[in-house]
């Protein structure tokens, strides 16, 4: 059986390569070869895990749902997320705040509690991000998205700060200070925009003072920051106004997409244009990392607490298998830059806009409301399997690692943007059937492995190959979804490897793979030591 596997696996690679040379041939130009050349004993440290310490969701509420939770287990199970941030822990429909009739704070923790009960249940922690505002001790009634969160200042800022010291204090008896110094508590989200904070920068580091002090008031230990911006605005002067008013912070957060157009617009109605600076996102990850370097706080932490392709979800980009490769690419240009990278967001069950009507519609999500995982779900998957050593190399667009047992670990791919420009949006390239092109052979040198019998699974994402969007438009693009055709997308897409062999590596031989590479072709490589 292993001696067929063996056979069906080279007859696999010999036919790719046949139709790379045979496309090369029509196009008239000669087929490009990309080497990545490793040794087993060159270790260039602790892989970073930044990129799972963090993800994001829609608000609190939705985080009651039982589909919801269903598929942040599974996230968290396949993808290995530590952290979770959401909007909307205080909003109305948490139940959290009201007065009594002579305005005397009555608090609420009941559904909070089933969330961070549900968290702790499969090992996650919050990422705390206080807001929106409660009607009941809101100074106007302007509000966002279809949830109606509330983006008005406090009418008391002393009330303000109690309720989150109750707030701080009631997490420190349920849960423990041990375990509540493990988590981040930021204040707000994007005050930077109108929409989400209708007061000044001013009001915004007076209720970021008022916060931090209370949290800090019930254990000094515990970590708060902000400013939560869009865009990475406002750092230095977060962090210029805490050093000079003696006002606790203990990291920076910030946001960044990598569109061109604005930070705003839930129905993606503007239309977005994917940037083709190669270094947008991760440039203001870098700059950012500089700018708290070059402060009077050089040590803070940072964390950009949203990111991805485009900040509205309405962007079908998000659905297509270029996010996959997309994702990589700046996580791998990012580095150890960032402490976080929580990418916005982990499912489809997301409001902002309201209730979504059709399976695939440009949401953020990693999953489709069905529960489908997109390409870009295989690129945290793959990264979540690499092992905690990183190798050496130079290549740029890859890793390799290994583990304690002496597994090897492959993640490489091609990062193209193919998008047309400025005379197109997203919401009408992205949309398409979208074949992609090939970039010649991927060819993987490993010198110095061990000797011994290996197991080599091959994983990919990419065009037609767990790209769900794609079964979907085979099946005419249905407004909805059938019990079978749901099943049937999934099936398709389910990330079982495109190929497995047995090889046998002896003392001093080199090991080499070669594959097809096509534009934004992702490839995880599973070298399991069998004996």
């Amino acid at each position: 059986m292993k001696k067929n596997l063996i056979l069906l696996t080279t007859l696999f690679a010999s036919i790719s390569g046949t139709l790379v040379a045979q496309t090369a041939k029509r196009s008239g130009t000669a087929a490009q070869e990309r080497a990545i050349n490793i040794d087993f004993n060159k270790t260039a440290g602790k892989f970073s895990t930044m990129f799972n310490e963090c993800v994001g969701a829609g608000r609190a509420n939705e985080g009651l749902r039982a589909d919801w939770q269903q598929q942040l287990a599974y996230v968290r199970k396949e993808c290995g997320f530590r952290y979770i941030r959401m909007h909307g822990l205080l909003t109305d429909d948490m139940a959290v705040y009201t007065e009594d009739s002579k305005g005397n704070p009555v608090y609420n923790y009941m559904y909070i509690d089933a969330l961070v009960d549900f968290l702790q249940s499969i090992g996650m922690k919050p990422f705390v991000e206080l807001g929106f505002m409660p009607s009941a001790l809101a100074s106007g009634s302007k509000t966002i998205f279809w949830w109606r969160g509330n983006v008005t200042p406090p009418k008391d800022y002393e009330k303000w700060g109690a309720l989150v010291k109750d707030l701080t204090r009631h997490f420190t008896e349920r849960y423990g200070a041990s375990e509540v110094k493990t988590w981040y508590f930021e204040v707000w989200n994007e005050p930077n925009l109108d929409g989400f904070w209708a007061g000044t920068q001013d009001d915004y580091f007076k209720l970021y003072t008022y916060s931090a002090k209370a949290i800090k008031s019930v254990n000094s230990s515990y970590r708060v920051g902000g400013p939560g911006t869009a865009g990475a605005a406002w750092e230095t002067e977060m962090i210029a106004y805490c050093q000079k008013n003696n006002v606790p912070i203990d990291f920076i957060s910030t946001h960044a997409y990598g569109v061109k157009q604005g930070y705003l617009d839930e129905f993606g109605n503007s239309g977005t244009v994917l940037d083709k600076n190669p270094m947008s996102v991760s440039g203001d990850v870098l700059q950012s990392r500089k700018e708290i370097a070059g402060s009077a706080m050089p040590d803070l932490e940072l964390h950009y607490t949203e990111w991805s392709a485009s900040y509205t979800p309405a962007d079908p980009i998000h659905d297509s298998y270029h996010e996959a490769a997309y994702v990589l690419q700046k996580l791998k240009q990012v580095g150890k830059a960032a402490n976080s990278m929580s990418y916005w967001v982990f499912t489809d069950i997301f409001e902002e806009p309201g209730p979504r009507f059709t399976p695939f519609h440009g949401g953020f999500g990693m999953l489709t409301i069905q529960g489908i995982n997109k390409p870009v779900f295989y690129a945290y998957q793959f990264m979540n399997r690499l092992g905690n050593i990183e190798l050496a190399n130079t290549d740029s667009t890859s890793w390799v690692c290994r583990d304690s047992t002496g597994n090897i670990q492959v993640l490489a791919w091609d990062f193209t943007n193919t998008h047309p420009g400025d005379s197109v949006h997203n919401q009408q390239y992205y949309i398409r059937d979208l074949p992609s092109k090939p970039k010649g052979k991927l060819k993987i040198n490993i010198a110095n492995v061990p000797a011994g019998t290996y197991a080599l699974e091959v994983y990919k994402a990419g065009y037609r190959c767990n790209d769900a969007y794609s079964t979907y438009l085979s099946l005419g693009k249905p407004a909805q979804l059938s019990r079978q055709q749901v099943e049937q997308i999934k099936s398709q897409n389910d990330g079982t490897p495109v190929s497995k062999e047995i090889i046998k590596v002896k003392d001093g031989t080199p090991f080499s793979k070669e594959l097809a590479i096509w534009e934004n072709d992702v490839y995880f490589l599973n070298f399991i030591k069998v004996d």
